[in-house]
């Protein structure tokens, strides 16, 4: 939905304001006064991109690359890293859990791209505010709410919003609504549907088994118990039906030399559910300005088909239960704005396995991961953000962390033997982050910093007994030490009435990294890997984006991203170690584009060429993942997309797009299935 506000008796479409982000520092701050490279995705522009799932609204972010094991498996690398690497949130709630694997998952597609108000990303940030797991990025998605207006009286207002593309064969629908009375109390419900068929790609015609449906509510109450003080209650929940990973079957259209599968199924179900309480405030206690206490509960069921031959298959998944609760409290002192609090989260896990065969049904004493296990992951920190003088600001910043891993029952590959490991681990994480403001009308600043950031080891880590790339079966690993990493960057912003822009430059030391080793055996002729810690390694990168206005109504636009790295890992079952390329890392990536908006901001035109190198940098694990990635790498490509919109009256938007109308035939770096080919989107959403 577009981004509206409440004015009288009617809802206009809101102006174009400065981007605010609250993920950088834990308060509201403009971008452009984060020592972060940092940006902020609206409900308006995820509406204009007419994104088909949350991960495709992270697209056009510089630094970041969006590979997909199959449709409706998104799973962004920010600044070389995925899967459990980068911290997603929804509301400041974390969305990791102990079970999320290394390399892409799909669990990121579990989110509403439709039920966000929002979403702040914050590239390099570190440990020091939320944790674990926050090396490549944070990605925060803050959801809808009630909308309001001034004055006495009941405030109703609603929405709906369609969108269909013909490559997708997709069709989506939402419809929300929200009641409010200002400063007493305000309610919002959204409802989203969708189905995709098989997809249709780009020179390669129509992909088998790429359609899938999936189904998410949202809900929140927001009750005032005095102007600055409310409580919130915030519900939401997806479901995704029938998502296959076509690669590993026989059903994959090969590209460019890629390899076809030979299951015959492999097919997944989805479900979260979050709910969260919060107390919130921002009254002025004199010493406290401003707190916050969120307890919350998230569960994410899986469940696996795998069709292995005509006579074997097997069924597994897991759930996770985890707890949660957090308190964040803002205080202004002598020195300087103090941001300081707590969390803890614990995971309770589930898992099972069945197989079948012509030898019977066998029930394993695990799933992909260990059955009856629990994960803790406690954190307190403290950040003191300093105003050194009128044009420099210091970010002083530091965290204690605390996990431990309790596998309950762990299946030994090779005797069958059922064992349970613990472990725990201890971090202290730091950060300190400048931005001097060069002139006095503040255009031209400078910013960096070092975070430090820390993943420890969870329950994926120590007992994962499942499928990894072509050709692989992951066994559990035990004697893992926590992962190291110290974030540097420094960069340059301007902001000025015609031309803004920015261009960063990061480097990533790494330490300890956890790596999938060969084990030397074999499992029904698959390579049996296992988890080692490695030796160090780097990522580096540029990134950079400029926008230059040419007259009142034309934007000229675009980014650039160059990534390298190596890293230490084990390539063989030996216990040599060698220096690799960094794995799936975002290749050489420029972004143009040319937008045109009506004097009276009615109508927008906007032209996008995206232009991709060849990614031939390859680790040996990339060179073996023969089913996503072609023999010597993914080829390069050009893709360009014509945008549109109409903004018809105040309670009508239209917008049509024709993505990839070259029907280029391309596959970005990494993924199980190829993007569509000439797509025609059309969607409109209405405001009553």
């Amino acid at each position: 939905m577009a981004a509206v506000w409440a004015q009288g008796e009617e809802a206009k479409v809101a102006p174009l304001l400065e981007p605010v982000v609250v993920t950088a520092t834990l308060a509201e701050a403009a971008l452009v006064d984060v020592p972060y490279s940092a940006a902020h995705v609206s409900d308006r522009r995820i509406g204009e991109l007419q994104a088909a799932s949350f991960p495709e609204a992270l697209q056009q972010q510089p630094g970041i690359m969006l590979q997909q094991t199959g449709r409706g498996m998104g799973s962004p690398f920010i600044r070389g890293f995925t899967g459990f690497r980068n911290l997603v949130m929804i509301d400041g709630v974390r969305f990791n859990n102990s079970v999320f694997r290394e390399g892409p998952n799909q669990y990121w597609s579990l989110i509403d791209a439709l039920s966000l108000d929002g979403i702040d990303v914050v590239k390099g940030q570190g440990s020091v505010l939320f944790g674990s797991d926050a090396v490549g990025g944070v990605v925060n998605a803050l959801t809808k709410g009630p909308v309001y207006r001034e004055g006495p009286g009941v405030y109703a207002t609603g929405g709906m919003a369609t969108r269909y593309a013909t490559a997708e064969r997709s069709w989506m629908g939402r419809i929300e609504g929200s009641v409010s009375e200002a400063d007493r109390y305000g309610v919002h419900v959204g409802v989203t549907g969708r189905t995709f068929g098989d997809l249709q790609a780009g020179g390669l015609g129509r992909l088998p088994n790429t359609g899938y449906d999936e189904l998410g509510v949202d809900l929140k109450m927001e009750v005032f118990l005095e102007p600055e003080t409310k409580v919130i209650l915030a519900h939401n929940q997806f479901h995704q039906d029938d998502v296959w990973r076509t690669h590993r079957t026989i059903y994959a259209v090969p590209f460019a030399g890629s390899e076809v599968g030979e299951e015959l199924a492999h097919v997944f179900d989805q479900d979260r559910y979050l709910t969260y309480v919060r107390l919130e405030s921002d009254r002025d206690y004199g010493w406290l300005q401003h707190y916050d206490v969120t307890v919350s509960h998230q569960r994410f069921s899986e469940e696996r088909q795998r069709q292995r031959t005509r006579g074997r298959s097997d069924l597994e998944g897991f759930d996770v239960d985890t707890w949660g609760i957090a308190a964040n409290f803002r205080s202004e002192s002598p020195l300087g704005t103090l941001s300081y609090g707590a969390s803890y989260y614990y995971d309770d896990v589930g898992a099972f396995r069945v197989s079948r065969s012509s030898d019977g049904t066998k029930v394993g004493a695990q799933g992909p991961v260990a059955d009856d296990s629990a994960y803790h992951l406690l954190g307190v920190y403290v950040q003191d953000e300093i105003r050194l003088s009128d044009s420099l600001d210091l970010i002083l910043g530091g965290r204690y962390t605390y996990a431990k891993a309790e596998a309950g029952e762990i299946e030994d590959p090779q005797s069958g033997r059922v064992y349970s490991e613990s472990d725990a681990w201890q971090d202290l994480s730091g950060s300190a982050r400048l931005q001097w403001s060069v002139d006095e009308a503040k255009k031209l600043r400078v910013f960096g910093g070092v975070s430090q950031a820390f993943r420890a080891p969870n329950l994926s880590d120590v007992s994962r007994f499942d499928v990894a790339r072509s050709n692989e079966v992951e066994v559990p690993a035990a004697g893992l030490d926590p992962e190291e990493f110290v974030n540097w960057e420094v960069g340059v912003r301007w902001v000025g009435e015609k031309v803004s822009g920015s261009v960063a430059y990061f480097y990533t030391d790494i330490q300890d990294l956890i790596v999938r080793a060969p084990t030397g055996n074999l499992r029904e002729d698959q390579v049996e890997v296992t988890r080692r810690n490695g030796g160090s390694g780097f990522v580096q990168g540029i990134e950079g984006n400029l926008s230059v206005k040419l007259t009142d109504d034309w934007t000229l636009f675009g980014n650039l991203t160059w990534q390298e790295g190596e890293v230490e890992g084990f390539p063989t079952s030996s216990q040599r170690q060698v220096t690799e390329p960094f794995s799936r890392l975002m290749p050489l990536t420029g972004l143009a584009g040319l937008r045109w908006d009506s004097p009276g901001r009615r109508w927008f035109v906007e032209g996008t060429v995206q232009m991709v190198d060849d990614a031939t940098r390859l680790s040996t694990g990339d060179r073996g993942d023969t089913q996503r990635i072609p023999p010597g790498g993914t080829p390069g490509f050009t893709v360009a997309t014509l945008r549109s919109g109409w903004q018809v009256n105040e309670a009508l938007l239209l917008t049509a797009a024709v993505e990839n109308f070259t029907d280029e035939a391309y596959r970005i770096h990494g993924s199980g299935v190829n993007q569509p080919g000439v797509n025609f989107v059309f969607g409109a959403q209405v405001r009553f």
